[in-house]
C-alpha cells in the first residue's frame, strides 16, 4: 500500500511518557536509531499517559496531532518508540495514511542494513519473519505472492492463507540452514577447547566502543563507526599476551534495551559464543549519562542467553571524554573487577592486558588443580 523511497525517508517520531523516568535518554536513542536506519527525523510528538490506548496506543487527540505533523512535514513514516500490537499498527496506518513502525521493527530494519555475512543475513531475515508473522498488515512483497494465474492458484486458498504458508516454509528453511552453520561453529569451538586457549568475548551496549577496543588490542581492522549496531557479525582474533600466551578475543553484536525477542532467538546460535566464553569484557560508555540503565539492559540480555554465570570484567571506555584517569579496580577478594581506559587513544590498554593476563593465569591454575 505504501511505497518506500530509495533513501532519506522523512520521519515523525512518537514517544509517550508513562512515568518510567528515562524519557530524555530514550528519545535521544530513538533519534540515533532512526538516523542509523537512513531516515530523517523531522519532528517529535510526545505526551503523557497512564497506560497505552488499546486501539491506537496513543489517545485520539494525540493521533490527530501526529496526523497534523505528518501533513506539515510531508512525512513518509511514523516511528513509535514503543511496541505496537498488530491491530494498533493497522489502525494507525488507516488514520495517518502512511507507514507506521514500532521500535522492534526499526531495530530489525537496522540489523538488515548492517548484516554482511551469510549467517548474519539469515539470522536477520528469520527474526524479521518471526516478528512479522503475527502482523500481516500488508502483503508479503518479499515473498512470491499468489496472483491467481495458471500454476499459481492454491486449492481454494485466500491470499492471507497463502502468505502464511509461504512464510512458514521460508522460516523452516532458514532454521535448517542456521542449524547447519551452528554445527560448523561447534566444530571450531571444540578445536579451541582442545587447544586450551582462553576465550574472551567483548559484550556491551551498542556504540559503547567494542569494535574500537577490539581493533586497538588485535590490530584487526574490524569495522568501527560512531553509530548504533555497527557490528553484527562476530569476529574472532588471536591476541598474544607476553606472560600468558595466546587468547582468543571475539567482537560481538551490541545490545540495546528492549531488544526484540525474535532477534535474540534468531541470533541465539551466535550469542552462544558469548555464553560459552571463559571471560566477558563488558564494555561501558563511561561518558554516557545513561550508562547505569545500559549496564542493566546488557545484563538482562546476558541472563536471557544463559551467560549470567560467565566471569566478567567491566571495561569503562571513553575516558578521553571524562575527567577520570586510567586504572584498575579490584573487588573484596582482590580480583580485578573493572578497568578504566580509552580505546580510541589507547590510554589504559596496558591495564586491560594486565587483567587478561591475570585471568589467563587463574584459568591455568584451575585447570592444573583439576588435572
Amino acid at each position: 500500500m505504501f511505497e518506500r523511497p530509495a533513501s532519506g525517508e522523512r520521519a515523525v517520531l512518537v514517544q509517550l511518557d508513562f512515568g518510567a523516568g528515562d524519557f530524555a535518554e530514550r528519545l535521544s536513542e530513538l533519534k540515533l536509531l532512526v538516523e542509523s536506519a537512513g531516515a530523517l527525523p523531522l519532528a517529535v510528538v510526545s505526551g503523557k499517559r497512564a497506560r497505552p490506548d488499546p486501539a491506537m496506543y496513543a489517545g485520539k487527540g494525540k493521533v490527530e496531532e501526529i496526523a497534523s505533523c505528518v501533513r506539515d512535514h510531508c512525512a513518509d513514516i511514523v516511528v513509535f518508540n514503543h511496541e505496537l500490537a498488530p491491530g494498533q499498527q493497522r489502525n494507525l496506518e488507516g488514520i495517518l495514511q502512511c507507514r507506521v513502525i514500532d521500535r522492534s521493527s526499526l531495530i530489525l530494519d537496522i540489523f538488515a542494513l548492517r548484516a554482511k555475512s551469510h549467517e548474519g543475513k539469515l539470522q536477520v531475515e528469520l527474526a524479521q519473519l518471526q516478528h512479522l508473522a503475527t502482523r500481516l498488515v500488508r502483503g508479503w512483497t518479499h515473498l512470491e505472492r499468489q496472483k491467481g494465474g495458471i500454476g499459481l492458484r492454491g486449492p481454494g486458498e485466500k491470499q492471507l492463507e497463502t502468505d502464511r504458508r509461504l512464510l512458514g516454509k521460508r522460516v523452516a528453511v532458514l532454521k535448517e540452514r542456521l542449524i547447519q552453520l551452528e554445527r560448523q561453529r561447534e566444530v571450531r569451538r571444540r578445536a579451541r577447547v582442545r587447544g586450551d586457549v582462553l576465550s574472551v568475548s567483548l559484550v556491551g551496549y551498542t556504540n559503547a566502543g567494542k569494535s574500537t577496543l577490539f581493533n586497538s588490542l588485535t590490530k584487526a581492522g574490524a569495522y568501527a563507526a560512531d553509530q548504533l549496531f555497527a557490528t553484527l557479525d562476530t569476529t574472532s582474533r588471536r591476541l598474544y599476551l607476553e606472560n600468558a600466551g595466546t587468547v582468543v578475543l571475539s567482537d560481538t553484536v551490541g545490545f540495546i534495551r528492549d531488544l526484540p525477542h525474535a532477534l535474540v532467538a534468531a541470533f541465539q546460535a551466535t550469542l552462544e559464543e558469548t555464553a560459552q566464553a571463559d571471560l566477558l569484557l563488558h564494555v561501558i560508555d563511561a561518558a554516557s549519562p545513561d550508562r547505569d540503565q545500559q549496564i542493566n539492559a546488557v545484563d538482562a540480555v546476558l541472563d536471557e542467553i544463559g551467560a549470567h554465570d560467565v566471569p566478567r570484567i567491566l571495561v569503562r571506555n571513553k575516558l578521553d571524554l571524562t575527567a577520570a584517569a586510567p586504572g584498575i579496580e579490584r573487588d573484596d577478594c582482590g580480583n580485578i573487577s573493572s578497568v578504566r581506559l580509552s580505546a580510541r587513544t589507547g590510554s589504559g590498554l596496558s591495564f586491560l592486558r594486565e587483567a587478561l593476563t591475570e585471568a589467563a593465569s587463574m584459568r591455568d591454575e584451575r585447570n592444573a588443580a583439576f588435572a
